[in-house]
C-alpha cells in the first residue's frame, strides 16, 4: 500500500498536486505571472485539471467549485485525485506531495481518497509480482498547515480495509474456500485485536443450521461459522451491533446451475463477509468505542450426488422449515441460519451485508446499493447520511407486508424463491423471518464486483460498504 505521510510545508517535489477554487490562490506559490494566467485560462475553460512542468518537476491543479452540493463536491474531489493515477504513472511519479490552496484539509483528504484507493492494484498472480503492471506511486505526502495525525491515520485505517476487502473478493476460490477464509479472519484478528471463533462443521451440525448445512452439502470443502468481537471496555452502545457477511466462496448455482458467463466471477459471492472481515479490522484499528459483532457463515454452492435440490424441504437454525424451489437461492439461506444465531448476543441493531439478488442489480445498476430493513427511522437516516458522506448511497426499497405473501409454501412455513417480480425485496422478506432486533439488509450486487474501473473504484472487487460502515460506526451511540 502507498505510504502515507503528513507535513507542515512544502518540500521540492517533482510531483507536486495543488487543489485551487479559483487561479488567484495560486499567488501565494513560487508560481510565474505566465503560469497562473495558464491555469486561469484553464480553469475558464471548464478544464477540471491542469499541468504543467517546472523546475523541480511537474504541478498540476485540480480546480473545484464550491458552489456544488457538499456530497457531491466530496465525490468530484475523490474522482478528481482518482484521474491523477494515469499522469503519474506516465510521469514515472513515484512520491508527489497534495496540498490545498485554501487551507482546506477536508479536501486535501478528499483528494487523497480518490488518490489511494485508485492505486489498488491485484497483481498477485502476475509473473514477477506485477513488476512492469505496477502503479509508480509508492508514497503521498499531504501537506497542510494543522492537518491532524489522527485524521491521516483514519485515512490510513480507511484505505487498507478497504483494500483488505477486495483482496479477499478477487482472491480465486481455487486458495480462498470456506475454512481459509475464517483463517484470514483470524490473522485480522491477530493483528487488529479482536476477538475470532471459527465454528467447525460438527460444530454447526450441533447447532442444527440447516440452511448452511444444505448449500454445503454438494461440496468437498467443510463449513465454517466465524464469529468475530470487538468489545472496548466501556463501549458507548449497551447492546452490540451485529454485522453479518453472506460468505458464498464460490456459486455455481448447485442443480439451478449458472449458465452461459454466470459463473465466471462467482468468486465475488462473498463480498459480503469480505466487507464484514474488513470493517472488524477497521474498527479495532481505530480503537472505536463501540461493542460490535461479526458473523460469516461459510461455504461453496456446488455439485455432487449429495448436494441439494429443488423440491428438498430444509430445517434451520431457529426452526422455521423452508421449502427449497431453487439452490442458486443459496445465499439467503446460510444468512438465515447467522441471522437467527445473532439473537443470542441481544443486538440494538443487526446488519447484513451479501451479493444476494440480480434483482437489485437490474434495479439500481452498480452505483449504489439496495436496502430494507426493520430498523428505526433515525437508524435508518443516519445509514443514508452515511452513504451520501462517503458515496456508497443506499437505494431503501419498501417493505410493505405484502412482499411477503410472495414467499409463502404449501408445504413448509416458507419458500426460498418468491415470484416474479420484486425479487430483491421478497429476499428481504425471507431473512425478516429469522430476526427479530431491528435490522437492516443491503443487498450489493451491484456495486460490489465491476467488470471495469469506474473512477476510484477498481475492476473486480470494490470494496463497497466497508467505507459505509467506517463512517457510520465512527458516530453510532446506540
Amino acid at each position: 500500500m502507498t505510504v502515507i505521510k503528513r507535513a507542515s510545508k512544502l518540500s521540492d517535489s517533482k510531483c507536486l498536486v495543488i487543489i485551487c477554487s479559483n487561479a488567484d490562490e495560486l499567488k501565494k506559490f513560487s508560481l510565474s505571472a505566465t503560469d497562473i494566467e495558464y491555469f486561469r485560462t484553464a480553469q475558464s475553460n471548464e478544464r477540471k485539471s491542469a499541468n504543467i512542468n517546472t523546475p523541480q518537476g511537474s504541478l498540476t491543479v485540480l480546480f473545484k467549485d464550491k458552489k456544488t452540493e457538499r456530497n457531491k463536491l466530496a465525490e468530484n474531489l475523490r474522482k478528481a485525485g482518482a484521474g491523477l493515477i494515469t499522469f503519474f504513472n506516465d510521469n514515472k511519479c513515484n512520491a508527489a506531495e497534495l496540498c490545498d490552496a485554501s487551507g482546506n484539509n477536508e479536501h486535501l483528504l478528499l483528494v487523497a481518497e480518490g488518490i489511494l484507493l485508485s492505486n489498488y492494484q491485484f497483481l498477485k498472480y502476475k509473473s514477477n509480482g506485477g513488476e512492469k503492471e505496477k502503479n509508480s506511486l509508492d508514497q503521498l505526502t499531504l501537506v497542510g498547515s494543522g492537518l491532524k495525525e489522527q485524521d491521516v491515520n483514519q485515512l490510513r485505517i480507511t484505505i487498507e480495509a478497504t483494500f483488505i476487502a477486495r483482496d479477499l473478493v478477487n482472491e480465486p476460490t481455487i486458495t480462498l474456500n470456506a475454512e481459509t477464509l475464517a483463517d484470514e479472519f483470524k490473522k485480522l484478528g491477530k493483528d487488529a485485536g479482536f476477538r475470532v471463533e471459527v465454528l467447525n462443521k460438527a460444530k454447526i451440525t450441533s447447532l442444527k443450521m440447516g440452511g448452511l448445512l444444505a448449500v454445503n452439502k454438494g461440496s468437498d470443502i467443510p463449513p465454517t461459522f466465524t464469529i468475530m468481537e470487538h468489545k472496548p471496555a466501556r463501549p458507548r452502545n449497551k447492546k452490540p451491533v451485529i454485522l453479518v457477511g453472506k460468505g458464498v466462496v464460490y456459486d455455481t448455482g448447485g442443480y439451478n446451475v449458472k449458465v452461459g458467463t454466470g459463473m465466471e466471477t462467482m468468486k465475488c459471492d462473498m463480498a459480503g463477509a469480505a466487507c464484514v472481515g474488513a470493517t472488524m479490522w477497521a474498527i479495532a484499528k481505530a480503537k472505536l468505542n463501540v461493542h460490535v459483532i461479526g458473523i460469516v457463515p461459510a461455504t461453496d454452492n456446488r455439485i455432487n450426488g449429495s448436494a441439494y435440490v429443488a423440491g428438498d424441504v430444509i430445517t434451520m437454525y431457529n426452526g422455521k422449515t423452508v421449502e427449497v424451489l431453487n439452490t442458486d437461492a443459496e445465499g439467503r439461506l446460510i444468512l438465515g441460519d447467522a441471522l437467527a444465531y445473532a439473537e443470542k448476543f441481544e443486538p440494538g441493531l443487526v446488519m447484513d451485508f451479501a451479493t444476494l439478488t440480480g434483482a437489485a442489480m437490474v434495479a439500481i445498476g452498480p452505483h449504489g446499493i439496495v436496502s430494507m430493513g426493520t430498523a428505526g427511522a433515525a437508524t435508518r437516516k443516519s445509514l443514508g447520511n452515511s452513504g451520501e458522506r462517503v458515496y456508497e448511497r443506499l437505494a431503501e426499497f419498501p417493505f410493505w407486508d405484502e412482499y411477503g405473501d410472495d414467499i409463502v409454501s404449501s408445504v413448509a412455513d416458507i419458500k426460498n424463491l418468491g415470484g416474479g417480480y420484486a425479487g430483491a425485496i421478497t429476499a428481504g422478506k425471507f431473512l425478516a423471518h429469522f430476526v427479530k432486533a431491528p435490522w437492516m439488509h443491503f443487498d450489493i450486487a451491484g456495486p460490489a464486483f465491476i467488470g471495469a474501473k469506474d473512477g476510484y473504484r477498481t475492476k473486480g472487487g470494490t470494496g463497497v460498504g466497508v467505507r459505509l460502515m467506517i463512517d457510520f460506526l465512527s458516530q453510532y451511540k446506540g
